[in-house]
């Protein structure tokens, strides 16, 4: 494993933000209950053959725009609690380059890619011509109605190739190790300029042309930061994140990042492409742990989603506080595709994840539930929901209420006041 101090991670430095975040405080008085909407991996809806003129039952997309309007429909500025949506990555579906000119630069060399998925087969010139155009229509749904953020899948860059030092084996049906690489596509359409952030008071940093990116958000009368990280996020997104965070100390800090957790609640390890095997300036789940999150005090929250189905986990930083780990990704869910004659085809069915925040109380806590905007249900409305999913999750052996269990849920931030800053005490009145 790398060891790498990224500038940042003296100890004194650590300590130092830490103790500025606790006495700076976030809060002039009641946050009020609000939710904060994740936005699991898109790349299904978008993708170009799950549309009508590809010969598909039905557009996909539809799906993707709902969900889109839908969070901007209960919106905190119209009327609902929504002050905030983070989007996982992999926004769309295919690549299209082989290799990109900062890789070339650098001496990467590549190779095709064997085997796998029909994604991984060569690049696609529908990704520009159709998919990124199509994830944009779909933002500038909510655009104007509340923050948000947009951070880079694996499937968000532009090339994705098979490095030739570590050839695939199709004997022994062995991929190889790949790697992605370019942004210019995400860059196209998510920059730091673009129309979506461009003179947005809420968005108060980007890095890397906006792959990673900063969001300030208020709730109430409390105010928290959100960071975006870039899929195996380099030691110079790191770097930069930490920085950011010293920029704002005492705001309860959420990092939203693609591939982080696996459903076991762990790191995940399973990564393929895992571009820190093959580049040294790239970070694996772990590293990202080991080496940012681990460090700042100021995170209490980290969101992913890359790996299909729930995870969810408690882990204690470096200063022995909780940091909540939670990873969601729907985009496998086809019950919407077999219900139209596509059986196998996966969708995503229009699944969101729901975090309600409570913390003016004594005990603060996150409500967490998963909500279909194409059924317009909770997870626990539908009685086959289990039967529908927990198969394709890879989930088989749990009941269906244990299923239900790991995607609506009740967590307690334990040491979220003494980290941040309790609530006043309520006026007591003489009776």
């Amino acid at each position: 494993m790398k060891q790498r101090l990224l500038g940042l991670a003296s100890a004194a430095v650590v300590m130092a933000t830490a103790a500025g975040a606790q006495a700076a405080g976030y809060r002039s008085g009641d946050c009020g209950e609000f939710t904060v909407a994740m936005i699991p991996d898109t790349q299904n809806y978008v993708d170009y053959r799950h549309q009508k003129w590809s010969g598909f039952p039905f557009d996909a997309a539809e799906q993707y725009y709902a969900q889109l309007w839908w969070v901007g429909e209960h919106a905190a500025g119209a009327g609902g609690d929504i002050v905030f949506a983070t989007h996982m990555g992999d926004v769309w579906q295919h690549y299209s380059e082989w290799m990109d000119e900062g890789h070339a630069a650098r001496g990467f060399k590549w190779m095709p890619n064997f085997g796998g998925s029909e994604v991984a087969v060569s690049p696609k010139a529908h990704t520009r011509a159709f998919e990124i155009p199509t994830a944009v229509r779909g933002y500038q749904l909510i655009d104007g109605k509340l923050p948000f953020s947009v951070l880079p899948g694996n499937h968000d860059f532009d090339a994705l190739w098979t490095d030739p030092a570590h050839p695939p084996h199709p004997e022994a049906k062995k991929d190889g190790l790949r790697h992605v690489g370019g942004l210019t596509g995400f860059q196209s359409a998510f920059s730091a300029d673009s129309a979506f952030f461009k003179g947005k008071p809420w968005y108060v940093g980007s890095h890397d042309g906006g792959a990673d990116s900063a969001q300030v958000f208020t709730a109430g009368k409390c105010k928290f930061l959100h960071i975006a990280l870039q899929y195996h996020a380099p030691d110079a997104s790191l770097a930069w994140a930490a920085k950011l965070i010293q920029r704002y100390p005492g705001l309860p800090t959420i990092v939203s990042t693609h591939d982080y957790l696996d459903r076991d609640g762990k790191p995940n390890r399973r990564s393929n492409p895992n571009n820190s095997r093959l580049d040294r300036q790239d970070n694996d789940p772990q590293m990202i742990w080991d080496e940012f999150i681990s460090r700042q005090d100021q995170v209490f929250l980290v969101l992913s989603g890359h790996v299909g189905g729930q995870g969810y986990s408690v882990a204690a930083n470096a200063f022995g506080h909780e940091v909540h780990q939670m990873m969601a990704d729907y985009q496998g869910r086809g019950q919407t595709a077999n219900e139209a004659g596509a059986t196998g085809e996966d969708v995503g069915d229009g699944w969101l994840r729901l975090l309600k925040f409570k913390l003016d109380g004594e005990r603060p806590t996150i409500e967490v539930r998963t909500y279909s905007t194409h059924y317009g249900k909770f997870a626990s409305e539908i009685p086959e929901y289990g039967a529908w999913y927990k198969a394709h999750d890879g989930q088989a052996g749990l009941s269906d209420a244990d299923y239900l269990k790991r995607d609506e849920f009740a967590l307690t931030l334990t040491d979220f006041h003494q980290r941040f800053g309790a609530p006043a005490a309520p006026s007591r009145q003489k009776p």
